[in-house]
């Protein structure tokens, strides 16, 4: 399996994302077509050699216009007097002119407003996010970038909105952040994609500390977008007394990684380098991307991932206790748990606790079997799982509406299962039994009668 792993040390960046990507060997000029099919006006990319601390990598960076002009450089170097001057050597493929300060990695400021403040960057105009939901879907970008650009787009909408108390729809995007904004995301996945990446695991994240200067004020480091969109993800804090990683930054790792934990074993292709804006006295401020392969293949028609199996023996724990421990599980973030009948030493009976989960969800997972239960020890293994992609639907059928899934091999439907709690919430309602309303769903999907939704959609509560 191809894999991208994310060695976050010095934090990431939306602009350190592509640097890194570019560094691993996109080319600029793919990064420069993909987002020129986007209807958002002329814009100069520009992708140059840098280094930190003696770490050499890409710095990317953009600006409206078709041409990149000295007084730009003067206005950036002004405004963001962390940069650190470096002689860049220029390849045939790389923009030749002076170096430019992409804001990403300094505080991106937030991006939701009331209509009567006045932001201390005001522009002409600006972009909500259903503007930038509209552009990206009507450009001619491919299915996965459309797909992953629109999901990293909403976690800063979503974040922001619940912050402020909008409507993500409501959300605005001034002009120079939104272009900023939409070509590092854009780039992310056009980079993404163009390696054949199959899996992005992403290293544990540590944020610095201190303070950031917003539109609405002083904002404690962790920034509220950052911590919102990375709920769920281990976060840890260190003392950099600095902002390292950007609502952006958060989206794009929230948005693909599929674990957060040390590197696993690979066998590497290359490294790449993303450049940050910043000179950090304590590390080098670069992101590193490391590509490679992992032991196992993957099955061309099917997905697969990773996963991690817990077990343990129980044979001095009450039943009730077991079944509250499997509930809870289930909560920290488990993809499966399950009870075995056991013979144990003694000849005892007892009970094998089983728990499937991802390494971002191990140590919770561990915590609450050794308070819950009387466990003394936990075996894991990491393995390797093969699945079929998924969708999900809207069945109306006589009785009310039902979500069903579907299982894809290569793009073709091999499984239909409709959800079982959507299936008994329209049973209760309706009284009718069960079975039947499994029957209705299968009928009306196979009939065609369904429309599509997300998996955001699919996993809201019912109404």
């Amino acid at each position: 399996m191809r894999i991208l792993y994310f060695d976050c040390f010095s934090g990431i960046s939306g602009d350190m994302t592509v640097g890194a990507l570019c560094d691993l060997g996109v080319n600029p000029s793919t990064f420069e077509w993909e987002l020129s099919k986007l209807d958002i006006g002329d814009f100069h990319m520009h992708f140059e050699r840098g280094s930190r601390q003696g770490i050499e990598g890409v710095k990317f960076g953009i600006h409206g216009g078709a041409t990149h002009t000295h007084e730009q450089d003067e206005n950036n170097h002004a405004a963001h007097h962390h940069h650190e001057a470096v002689q860049h050597e220029h390849s045939e493929e790389h923009h030749d002119h002076h170096s430019h300060e992409h804001h990403e990695h300094g505080h991106e400021c937030c991006h939701c407003h009331d209509d009567e403040h006045e932001h201390e960057h005001t522009h002409a105009h600006g972009r909500a996010f259903s503007e930038i939901r509209s552009l990206i879907e009507k450009s001619d970008l491919s299915a996965f970038v459309k797909t992953h650009a629109l999901g990293i787009f909403r976690r800063l909408a979503v974040a922001e909105g619940t912050i402020h108390g909008k409507a993500p729809e409501e959300v605005t995007f001034h002009e120079v952040g939104a272009l900023d904004s939409i070509a590092d995301i854009v780039c992310a996945c056009v980079g993404i994609e163009a390696l054949k990446i199959e899996q992005v695991l992403v290293s544990p994240l540590h944020e610095g500390r201190g303070w950031i200067e917003c539109a609405h004020g002083q904002y404690p480091i962790p920034s509220p977008a950052t911590l919102q969109i990375l709920a769920g993800i281990p976060l840890g804090q260190s003392d950099e007394p600095f902002e390292l990683i950007t609502p952006t930054g958060a989206a794009i790792v929230a948005e693909f990684g599929r674990s957060f934990g040390v590197m696993p074993q690979l066998r590497m292709e290359k490294v790449g380098y993303g450049v940050g804006d910043r000179v950090l006295p304590s590390r080098p401020n670069v992101l590193r991307a490391v590509l490679g392969e992992t032991g196992g293949e993957a099955v061309p028609d099917y997905l697969s991932d990773t996963v991690v199996r817990v077990e343990t023996n129980l044979d001095d724990v009450s039943p009730e206790i077991v079944g509250a421990v499997v509930g809870k599980v289930f909560e920290a973030g488990a993809l499966d748990a399950f009870i075995t009948p056991v013979q144990m030493k003694k000849n005892r009976p007892g009970v094998q606790l089983t728990v499937l989960c991802e390494d971002a969800a191990l140590k919770r997972i561990a915590d609450i079997i050794f308070t819950e239960t009387t466990s003394f020890g936990i075996r894991m293994a990491r393995m390797e799982r093969w699945k079929l992609e998924r969708k999900f639907a809207w069945i109306s059928t006589e009785f009310g509406g039902v979500v069903v899934k579907v299982g894809l091999r290569a793009g073709e439907e091999i499984q239909v299962a409709p959800e079982f709690e959507s299936c008994r919430a329209v049973a209760e309602k309706s009284g009718q039994p069960l079975r039947a309303i499994y029957e209705s769903a299968l009928s009306g999907y196979r009939e065609g009668l369904s429309s599509p939704l997300s998996e955001e959609e699919a996993a809201q509560p019912l109404s």
